[in-house]
């Protein structure tokens, strides 16, 4: 499969990594791809390091495991960074998108060496703009949206506002909100 895209979360119990991949798949599907999106479940308890995971495909999937060479890597919570080894398997050739205000090199030291291409947005700046609390998971959903490539900006933003108002519809105040922090971090998202 030369077109297929591998993606790990990485992220905090009820930071909403495990949501903002099932979006991604629910939205990648809208595309016309074939997807997977699944969380890997162990003890996880609010605030516990979770994994979440995504595979994307203009053709079949026909793989059914975890993954361990992803193209790209999404760490939601940059507090993983000391003690979560992120960049496992990490391909060079993708790159790894990090909430975080941490400088450039206080990540090339924490990343271990890792020599593709670093990210950065700071998703609670975003959140906090956009909706007045924090809540990772939908700035980052845009950033590895804008990252990847896996559709355009358009697509994504389209394919959410219908998401939204499904999911939302007992609270539609909080649609324009999210729609705000998708649009703003697709902006914000920036290669060190």
């Amino acid at each position: 499969m030369n077109n297929l895209i591998e993606i790990r979360w990485h992220g905090r119990g009820g930071q909403g990594a495990k949501t903002a991949s099932l979006l991604l798949a629910d939205a990648a599907f809208n595309t016309g791809k074939y997807i997977q999106g699944f969380p890997e479940y162990g003890p996880e308890r609010m605030g516990a390091p979770i994994t979440a995971y995504n595979r994307i495909s203009d053709t079949p999937i026909t793989i059914h495991s975890n993954i361990y060479e992803p193209d790209y890597v999404v760490v939601v919570d940059d507090t993983l960074l000391e003690t979560v080894d992120v960049t496992s398997g990490l391909k060079s050739t993708g790159g790894i998108v990090i909430n975080t205000t941490k400088s450039a090199d206080y990540l090339k030291k924490v990343l271990k060496g890792y020599d593709g291409n670093i990210y950065t947005i700071d998703a609670r700046k975003v959140s906090m703009q956009a909706l007045g609390k924090y809540f990772p998971n939908t700035p980052m959903l845009a950033a590895i949206v804008k990252v990847s490539k896996v559709m355009t900006d358009e697509e994504l933003l389209s394919d959410m506002e219908n998401s939204f108002k499904h999911k939302f519809a007992k609270k539609p105040e909080v649609i324009d909100g999210n729609m705000k922090a998708l649009e703003l971090a697709l902006k914000e998202v920036k290669k060190i």
